[in-house]
């Protein structure tokens, strides 16, 4: 596509959002704002050394956020049913992922745990690690995308129940600000089954080690 073409970019839309259009604007005003940017920090964009930065940082930016472009729900819509009445818990444990936290535009980095109880459907894993990664490549806020990953798997399988645990490291918090290195963040989403069944649920999580009470195995 050309520089100057100005594509409309239809964010994939989680089930309880809407989905929204934005105008992207072109790969040569997007490397202008680095230039921008570069200049703002004391920097001459021209030196040698920084002359190709705005086109390297834009196709860093594409892939970073190439969540925006995937519909995490079409991952989900090749389910098999043939599982001879399996019906106990999948679990999908240390799916690493990166993201970028939406307030100070720094990395977020870490492992999201998976597990849901089928009804008579089951998925492909690589799928729910796909999920995982179509939410992450996006600015995001962990708690909304513990959530988001959560209720698209739901959504789309109708299982019995589904749970979510993130842990992670945000580094606008290890690197600037505060600067406390070392620290994880652990957030968690239990829908059906695993909200309302203790058992089912400390199951989940003797699985994963534990995390949400800060016990690992």
């Amino acid at each position: 596509m050309a520089n100057s073409d100005k594509p409309r970019l239809i964010v994939a839309k989680c089930p309880s959002e809407p989905s929204v259009q934005i105008q992207r604007p072109s790969r040569a005003e997007a490397e202008e704002a680095v230039r921008t940017l570069i200049r703002w920090v004391g920097e001459d964009p021209q030196r040698e050394g920084l002359k190709d930065t705005p086109a390297r940082v834009a196709r860093g930016y594409e892939d970073w956020f190439s969540g925006y472009a995937n519909d995490p729900e079409a991952y989900l819509a090749r389910t098999f049913e043939e599982v001879h009445g399996y019906d106990e818990m999948v679990v999908l444990r240390d799916i690493r992922f990166e993201s970028h936290c939406e307030h100070h535009l720094a990395p977020i980095i870490g492992r999201v745990h998976v597990g849901y109880l089928p009804d008579e459907k089951v998925v492909g894993i690589s799928k729910l690690a796909r999920v995982v990664d179509a939410y992450a490549r996006r600015l995001q806020v962990q708690e909304k995308m513990n959530a988001q990953i959560a209720n698209c798997i739901q959504h789309v399988l109708e299982p019995k129940g589904v749970a979510v645990v993130i842990e992670a490291s945000h580094q606008c918090m290890t690197t600037r600000g505060v600067h406390k290195p070392g620290v994880v963040m652990v957030t968690s989403t239990m829908l059906g089954a695993f909200r309302e069944d203790a058992r089912t649920r400390r199951e989940f999580l003797n699985m994963i080690g534990n995390p949400v009470s800060g016990e690992r195995s």
